[in-house]
């Protein structure tokens, strides 16, 4: 069968391609076309558009590129129509995926959606499309299943993906060596993957090392970004590493991580954080009238309490995360408390084998489908 997969990030990137391993070991005869990443590439998907082309974030951003955003759902609808997939599998990517939804639907294309949107953060009545134009909705977080049911929308709850990077994840041996790091503790530096989000925060976060000079800082940089755009961060006590984030925080004692999918996999490591975001004016008070949940970071909306610190916006300053940073680092109650939390959170999250479920729920749907 033929499947056509968008993945707009590059989480959704990771993930698709376990999904992609999982569909193929479902179907031997899998022929996938995607809009995704390397990742998925690698995993045998035949990548037309690479999802760095699609990374707009920020309410102001996506508004100056509204133009190129249309561009690019009026391309893809065209693809999708030269391959007429079985299937059509979106991956997150809310403001891009639902619009392909909508259009899929109406031209009685089967639809699959893998790690919803986050419609229970904000304009909930997307649920509403949602259940309209998706004929299987595979979450990843068990509150949503309830969440779901107030629209009277069935959804399947197949567990946390980020158990199936990280069970798939192999330590480097000699990740200090290569990278020329010293043994001295580290403190992790995740900014994030966009443009935008490591120039909001960045400055900040290496601004915090001259008053922790017992570790060293290591930034977790990835492969989209140009290696020249890190480099005016860098010094002799600050470094770098290039899609190494797991092997980064499987060193760490601390880490300083921009709230997103990061802060997930930073608690499932057991490494104590502290979680920033900070984003334009204009985007944030849209965002602030829009937000429907008390926290930002994953690891407190799954744990439905405050186990890491948010400096969100105003409270994203230069004392507030030199604060935070010692009591995670020298504080051992404080650490011990949100350690035991990062704890609560795995065990609510399910087991591994979450892309494996949905690659195998999907094949199976399309072959009842084929033999009505």
């Amino acid at each position: 069968m033929k499947y056509f997969i968008i993945a707009g990030e590059r989480s959704g990137d990771l993930h698709g391609s376990n999904l992609i391993k999982a569909i193929k070991n479902a179907d031997s005869n899998a022929e996938i076309m995607a809009w995704g990443g390397d990742y998925m590439q690698e995993a045998g998907a035949k990548i037309s558009k690479h999802y760095r082309e699609l990374a707009f974030m920020g309410f102001l951003e996506v508004l100056k590129n509204l133009g190129k955003i249309l561009g690019f759902i009026g391309i893809c609808k065209k693809e999708i129509e030269a391959f007429q997939p079985d299937a059509l599998i979106l991956i997150d990517y809310a403001g891009f995926n639902l619009r392909i939804a909508k259009w899929a639907k109406k031209n009685n294309y089967k639809v699959f959606y893998y790690i919803s949107p986050k419609v229970w953060a904000w304009n909930q009545g997307r649920a509403w499309s949602l259940k309209k134009n998706i004929d299987r909705l595979f979450v990843i977080f068990p509150f949503e299943v309830s969440f779901f049911k107030k629209y009277d929308f069935e959804v399947e709850f197949v567990g946390n993906p980020l158990f199936d990077a990280i069970a798939n994840f192999q330590p480097a041996s000699n990740f200090l060596e290569e990278n020329k790091l010293t043994n001295r503790k580290v403190i992790a530096l995740l900014p994030g993957s966009r443009k935008q989000e490591v120039e909001n925060m960045l400055n900040l976060m290496v601004a915090t090392q001259p008053h922790f000079p017992d570790f060293q800082f290591v930034i977790a940089g990835v492969g989209n970004l140009p290696r020249s755009f890190y480099e005016p961060f860098l010094n002799e006590k600050i470094t770098l590493v290039i899609d190494q984030t797991y092997d980064l925080l499987s060193h760490s004692t601390a880490a300083l991580v921009t709230s997103g999918t990061a802060t997930l996999e930073t608690a499932l490591f057991e490494v104590p954080q502290v979680v920033c975001y900070k984003t334009s004016n204009i985007s944030y008070q849209i965002v602030k009238m829009l937000i429907k949940v008390p926290f930002i970071s994953l690891v407190n909306l799954v744990a439905e309490k405050e186990v890491v610190k948010e400096l969100i916006q105003k409270d994203l300053t230069f004392g507030n995360l030199c604060d935070e940073l010692t009591k995670i680092i020298r504080n051992s109650e404080f650490k011990e408390r949100q350690i035991r939390g990062y704890k609560e959170v795995k065990l609510s999250l399910g087991e591994v084998g979450a892309s494996e479920k949905t690659g195998r729920r999907i094949v199976e749907i399309l072959n009842i489908k084929q033999n009505q």
